[in-house]
């Protein structure tokens, strides 16, 4: 095997659903054989989201990559078999014998995608154009109307009502809506 000396991270693929027993017993395997400097964190990508059903609110967690776990190490013989002889590990992601590293821009993805850079998880809202909406809260509370937009980045949603005999345009915060 070809060593390399750079800290890098690697993709080592587990069985089904061992994803988190495979990061705990290689932590423990890292701690038992003194490998603290040649492997310095294993990663199992984890994402939150938000879904809105109903007018209820509801955080769920999901692994990004199933039966994937990420490791950052330095590739030498000693750290690839420590790795690779962790119980549940089926084997590096890679040609043959030779893991391949996850590029800088593949790591800098995944690590905004699991909320590492950013901290707000993703909003899943269970409405769409057209569907009416009643106000639960705020300065429009009671009032309703149909759905224009739905902006799941912010959290909200633009709706129509009538105010003064007028159509207008509203935003609010998804949580202060019930939908019709």
């Amino acid at each position: 095997m070809k060593e390399n000396r750079e800290r890098r991270w690697y993709i080592i693929q587990t069985y089904s659903g061992y994803e988190n027993k495979v990061k705990a017993n290689l932590e423990q395997r890292i701690a038992t054989m003194g490998m603290e400097d040649k492997i310095y964190n294993v990663l199992v990508p984890v994402e939150e989201r938000v879904y809105v059903k109903e007018g209820k609110t509801k955080r769920m967690r999901r692994k990004v990559f199933p039966s994937y776990v990420l490791v950052e190490m330095v590739l030498e013989d000693q750290s690839w078999f420590v790795v690779r002889h962790t119980p549940g590990v089926t084997g590096f992601v890679g040609a043959g014998n030779h893991p391949i590293p996850l590029s800088e821009r593949e790591v800098q993805d995944i690590m905004v995608k699991i909320g590492k850079d950013t901290t707000k998880p993703k909003i899943e809202i269970d409405l769409k154009p057209g569907d009416t909406v009643r106000v639960k809260e705020g300065p429009f509370e009671g009032q309703a109307g149909p759905v224009v937009e739905v902006l799941t980045d912010k959290g909200k949603v633009k709706f129509s009502v009538t105010v003064f005999g007028r159509e207008t345009l509203v935003e609010a915060d998804y949580t202060e809506l019930e939908k019709l």
